[in-house]
């Protein structure tokens, strides 16, 4: 299963399937009640022509379109549901229109003046001008209708009417194709936009949180590296064992690199573009990402053909942050001595970072909610399940995109594609 981790992916309080898979079902319903609407003024037309204007028609046989179309109307809720919104929309507007062209027959064909109405089926063009195009040679004739119906055959003036048809037809479906295609096109970036603005309210809030929880967890810190000095320094003068001495200066060192984490998150706030592009080596980078996991760690990741000469102006700091996040997710789902690869390649003016793991991959329902700011599958304490959400974030704002693709049981891939400049 491959998902994009970017624009398009995230939490599912906005619904952003394209445009043209939003349409029918929101279309279906209204479309039911206007087939209501025609339906009821047919069965009115066809009423005052017959008993008030005195126009023969076979009233029995008129019936029977009128009753498949009320029919169809009934079932289109189950129609839905067995063939899908958008195929059981295609059915009901093509029995309209052949249900159209049987009333037509029935009633003078093409000289009845309700022929116009062909142009609200004008979204099967096909289907409506060959039913227009049926009624010349099947019909039932009405006199009253004829005025334009010569003795040897039809008039140049109803065969014209079927072109003229034929080419507004044409000409129609274009312009409301064009202008369809305009409006699902804004609608896709009103809906891309007013995700983009949830994701960056999102990250400030974090930004904010991660400010406080730097400031409040100073305190805390200092304490600990204080503790841990004069439990160094006891250890030395009373007890002289070099475990106790090694362990309390591990203490301090420890305490040390949260310290200077806990600045970096207090001076960023979350803003991981913040700094200014820099040319970058990739190999160097990808040996930097690995120095910065200790020898059992270190020994897992499997570095592949990193091209020494490959340069790219990225944010280096981070850059760094976004692989290391990447790889250490990628180390919680393996095992423990598994490797990991991590590849780098240019494709199409585009840096790709790969890493790779061997663990036993997503299901289709975690994947789907890849991105989630707090979404974790790790064991509590263990991650805040933010590494993602900032990694696309990073990814988006340079113009690049983040893609996972994983199935249960076979690993996972994180594909970090950014533009090299």
């Amino acid at each position: 299963m491959r998902i994009v981790v970017s624009e398009h992916s995230g939490p599912q309080s906005l619904d952003l399937r394209p445009a043209g898979e939003l349409a029918p079902n929101i279309a279906l319903p209204w479309i039911v009640k206007l087939r209501y609407g025609v339906l009821f003024g047919q069965a009115l037309l066809l009423l005052l022509a017959h008993f008030v204007f005195g126009v023969e028609l076979p009233i029995a046989w008129l019936a029977l379109p009128l009753a498949l179309i009320a029919v169809s109307n009934l079932l289109s809720a189950h129609l839905s549901r067995v063939f899908g919104v958008q195929k059981a929309l295609g059915l009901l507007l093509g029995l309209d229109t052949i249900c159209l062209t049987a009333l037509l027959a029935l009633s003078g064909g093409p000289a009845n003046p309700f022929s116009i109405l062909y142009l609200v089926q004008i979204t099967l063009g096909v289907l409506s001008i060959a039913g227009f195009g049926f009624l010349f040679p099947v019909h039932v004739r009405v006199s009253l209708f004829e005025a334009h119906h010569s003795s040897s055959g039809f008039s140049t003036h109803l065969i014209g009417m079927w072109i003229a048809f034929i080419a507004g037809a044409f000409l129609i479906t274009i312009f409301i194709g064009k202008v369809s295609e305009a409006l699902r096109s804004r609608e896709q970036e009103a809906l891309i936009l007013q995700k983009r603005l949830a994701r960056h309210e999102r990250l400030s809030s974090i930004g904010t949180l991660a400010a406080g929880a730097a400031h409040e967890l100073g305190t805390p810190l200092a304490t600990i590296a204080i503790a841990a000095r004069e439990l160094e320094k006891r250890s030395s003068e009373l007890m002289k064992d070099p475990d106790v001495i090694e362990e309390a200066r591990l203490i301090r060192r420890e305490v040390q690199r949260c310290h200077g984490i806990l600045q970096q998150m207090s001076a960023r706030a979350g803003e991981l573009t913040g700094e200014s592009p820099t040319s970058i080596n990739v190999a160097q980078l990808m040996e930097e990402v690995r120095g910065r996991f200790a020898t059992p760690e270190s020994d897992r990741l499997q570095i592949l053909a990193a091209d020494s000469q490959m340069e790219v102006k990225l944010p280096a700091d981070a850059l760094r942050q976004v692989l290391t996040g990447l790889i250490v997710n990628a180390a919680d789902s393996s095992g423990d001595g598994q490797p990991i690869s991590i590849a780098s390649e240019i494709v199409d003016r585009r840096v790709r970072f790969t890493i790779a793991d061997s663990g036993s991959g997503m299901s289709p329902e975690i994947m789907n909610r890849l991105g989630e700011p707090f979404f974790t599958t790790k064991d509590p304490g263990k991650g805040l399940g933010l590494g993602i959400f900032l990694a696309r974030v990073f990814a988006e704002r340079l113009g690049g995109n983040l893609v996972y693709d994983s199935d249960p049981g076979r690993g996972t891939k994180a594909i970090l594609e950014l533009p090299l400049g």
